[in-house]
């Protein structure tokens, strides 16, 4: 945790509870609310709720703080029906309180928010639900576990077994868990409802390796496959030192050796009755039918006359570039690009039946900057930090007809939208969806043309 700034003056708030009418939603899960003047990020609360909210922590210019008891409720709020999260819990539920479309409601009011102060653009947002079974592989069979909700449990019951990957820590007595909420502390309760049924079956009885962490990976087949990560070389903490904070963070995100515990550590998915065979460790939509609701919504609006080029940027496996293909037929160019090797080397082997596919292993911004070509259309779905500028100027620069793009970060999607906007491109369609359920995350896709 960073030191507390020298903004505030007073007294260290941290441990006290305060009595406060929470406010309009904030990015990142809370409301925001003011005492004595003070700022006040509050979990566990909805707008106009009146709660008493203790202090996590005192920044100086902010605090953050979780409604503890709640004075006054709001009609949108329900019993959570996840035990994991709530104060003092873990961070995976955010709006495990709140009925499905006030949830969805609260993410609207966000993403309208950052595109109004960052892209500087007004609209209004609209937060759509995804609903379960839609996703089908040859033959139609659905995602198992899928298909049409419960008829007794009622229109605001939340939404749960929606998760096919998660990716569990183990703490030091080999038992599994998820982190509490900004903190490196292990709960070891696995109760949350957002996995589909029987991901997380056996694991708690397990012993693992402490300090491991768990990748569990339930593919469109119902195969589960469990890998176990070997713990980072993490450097020791030293306080101040930010060559020491750098070398951690690089050490988490540094490649860690595998265990395949159960299943083959290869996942099947389908999108569009396409088979996919990829690594349980590396990148799905986590969403059961996310990537066949994407892609098709890529299809429509690409809409690539027969022999036109296109770019799929940061293309994982190719979801995208199969559906771009399929339009552009084999004499149209469709050309990915995405920085882990192994990803390329499942979709090229998922797409090995599409001759106008190529897939590159490269970094965007430097392989944008080797290409002498005008794609007709482009579609990128970047990292949640967004494309940013280094990506969006040469890819603007090539003056593609139609960009499509996915963000899932609202303010990392609202700053690419300001980007493009000052680039001459404008948002004719944006579509949200309520991919990650119970959660303060939103996927949002823009269709964007020149003028």
């Amino acid at each position: 945790m960073t030191a507390r700034s020298s903004a505030h003056a007073g007294p260290d708030w941290s441990g006290h509870t305060v009595r406060v009418r929470l406010g309009a939603p904030g990015h990142g899960g809370f409301c925001v609310a003011r005492h004595e003047g003070r700022v006040l990020f509050v979990r566990h609360g909805l707008p106009g709720e009146l709660v008493l909210a203790r202090v996590t922590e005192d920044r100086g210019s902010f605090c953050r703080a979780e409604a503890i008891d709640i004075l006054e409720p709001a009609p949108d709020r329900v019993r959570p029906n996840c035990p994991v999260s709530g104060p003092g819990g873990a961070g995976c539920c955010d709006f495990a309180f709140a009925t499905p479309e006030a949830q969805r409601s609260l993410k609207a009011a966000v993403v309208t928010e950052q595109l109004r102060r960052l892209a500087h653009w007004d609209t209004e947002v609209t937060v759509e639900p995804l609903p379960l079974g839609s996703a089908a592989g040859p033959g139609g069979q659905r995602h198992p576990g899928s298909g049409a909700p419960d008829p007794d449990a009622g229109a605001d019951a939340p939404e749960t077994g929606w998760r096919t990957r998660l990716r569990l820590v183990v703490d030091a007595q080999g038992r599994a868990g998820v982190h509490r909420y900004r903190s490196s502390e292990v709960i070891p309760d696995l109760r949350c409802p957002q996995p589909v049924p029987g991901a997380v079956a056996g694991i708690a009885e397990q012993t693992w390796t402490p300090g491991a962490e768990l990748v569990i990976a339930v593919d469109a087949d119902g195969l589960r496959h469990i890998v176990e990560l070997a713990s980072p070389a993490v450097p020791p903490r030293r306080g101040g030192d930010r060559r020491a904070t750098a070398a951690r963070r690089a050490a988490a995100h540094a490649r860690r050796a595998e265990r395949v515990v159960s299943g083959s550590g290869r996942a099947v998915q389908y999108v569009a009755g396409r088979r996919w065979e990829v690594s349980a460790t590396g990148f799905w939509q986590p969403h059961r039918d996310a990537a066949q609701r994407y892609s098709d919504l890529v299809a429509e609006w690409a809409d690539l006359d027969p022999g036109a080029s296109a770019w799929d940027l940061y293309c994982g496996a190719g979801v995208f570039a199969a559906r771009l293909a399929e339009q552009a037929g084999p004499s149209g160019p469709v050309l990915g690009v995405e920085s882990a090797r192994s990803a390329v080397a499942d979709g090229t082997a998922a797409l090995r039946d599409l001759p106008g596919v190529q897939l590159f292993a490269d970094r965007v911004e430097r392989w944008i900057a080797a290409r002498d070509r005008r794609p007709r259309v482009v579609v990128l779905d970047p990292p949640r930090a967004g494309a940013g500028k280094q990506v969006v100027t040469p890819l603007t620069a090539a003056n593609p007809d139609r960009i499509v793009h996915i963000g899932c970060d609202p303010a990392a999607f609202a700053r690419d939208v300001g980007l493009y906007h000052a680039a001459g491109y404008r948002v004719r369609t944006l579509r949200a969806f309520d991919a990650f359920p119970a959660t303060h995350h939103v996927e949002c896709l823009a269709l964007l043309e020149r003028g």
